[in-house]
């Protein structure tokens, strides 16, 4: 018995109301809510890779450039994302140093480099599995808020700074990339159709 997909019979899901609907055309209007969708996101890898690509450029400046500038009894000290790490440490602020570390630099980079497999391994000519994969989507796509945990982080120690455990501190340019950062890969994953995976199979 074969079992058709509904891609197959010409089905598509309303992503706003999840109403199935007989896609009649390219862009089909949903007969419930109105909503005008695609059966599968236009140019979804294309879109995907060009956003992950440059989530990995501002990744760099991210790195490179000094991220806050703490002033200690009136002494600057220019700090990158890596050397800050070592700063709370040096302060005894361990929980701090590894959220920054996970956030700042395991967290973008596992979803960057997640989200070039995902769309290599749709590309590729070998048989995919499709509910690993997708559960690797969803697990990309979950972690790409709690990047920003970074900027909580700068926030908490400004308010550390504001009761005066340390003298002063001032955000680096390094922050706007890394903003960046996370927003690019947040827009990379939503561009990603992971029916895609599933069309392959």
């Amino acid at each position: 018995m074969t079992i058709l997909t509904a891609k197959e019979m010409g089905l598509g899901l309303c992503p706003k109301c999840d109403k199935l609907n007989t896609m009649a055309s390219v862009k089909q209007k949903c007969v419930r809510c109105g909503n005008r969708f695609y059966q599968r996101k236009p140019r979804s890898l294309q879109y995907t890779l060009a956003w992950a690509m440059a989530a990995l450029i501002v990744f760099v400046p991210a790195n490179i450039y000094p991220i806050m500038t703490v002033y200690s009894l009136g002494t600057p000290q220019v700090a990158t994302i890596l050397s800050g790490i070592g700063t709370f440490i040096d302060y005894g602020l361990y929980p701090i140093a590894v959220i920054i570390f996970f956030a700042s630099i395991i967290v973008p980079l596992a979803k960057i480099f997640g989200l070039f497999f995902l769309v290599a391994r749709i590309h590729s000519g070998v048989k995919l599995k499709p509910k690993q994969y997708t559960k690797l989507y969803h697990f990309l796509e979950f972690l790409g808020p709690w990047s920003m945990l970074d900027v909580f982080v700068v926030t908490l120690l400004v308010t550390v700074v504001e009761l005066g455990f340390i003298s002063s501190v001032e955000a680096g340019p390094a922050m706007n990339y890394f903003t960046l950062t996370v927003v690019f890969t947040m827009i990379a994953a939503n561009c990603f159709d992971p029916r895609l995976l599933w069309d392959k199979e």
